[in-house]
């Protein structure tokens, strides 16, 4: 999932809380149309789509042969866009996915991770805000930037 970094809580249970009343798709509005969402978001779809078709909505491709496997499903909001990818093309996937967040300054969620890392823009690069895990080094290096700002 990426996500419009201003639009969400800054601590991991609440960010999870956020995700979890965004998945639960009560927006008033379709969600296969890029028009709901903000600029960046349209952007990032416009860029992805490139790679990874989506296999609804009015940006759909025609139909793809059988054994390919890049048609992705995604779920549009006001401030997310959450994608689904072919497990056969999770790597790559995820790489763009990250690649292009970066690019248009954007947050991701892997909420495929079993560490639930939330990433954000900052100073131009992709920077791990928070996740589930018990705090390691980087989470203890983290906390002492974050404190002495």
């Amino acid at each position: 999932m990426v996500f419009e970094p201003d639009a969400v809580p800054s601590g991991h249970a609440e960010f999870v809380h956020w995700y979890e009343q965004r998945t639960k798709w009560s927006e008033d509005h379709g969600y296969d149309d890029p028009a709901n969402s903000s600029a960046r978001l349209k952007a990032w779809f416009e860029d992805i789509i490139r790679i990874f078709p989506p296999m609804n909505g009015p940006n759909a491709t025609v139909q793809l042969p059988e054994n390919e496997a890049s048609s992705t499903d995604y779920a549009i909001g006001a401030d997310f866009i959450y994608a689904s990818f072919a497990w056969s093309k999770a790597e790559p996937a995820y790489m763009t996915v990250a690649r292009l967040a970066e690019k248009h300054q954007l947050g991701l969620f892997n909420a495929s991770s079993s560490g639930e890392e939330v990433w954000v823009p900052q100073d131009g690069r992709m920077t791990l805000a928070h996740d589930k895990g018990p705090m390691g080094v980087l989470g203890r290096i983290m906390s002492l930037l974050h404190m002495n700002k």
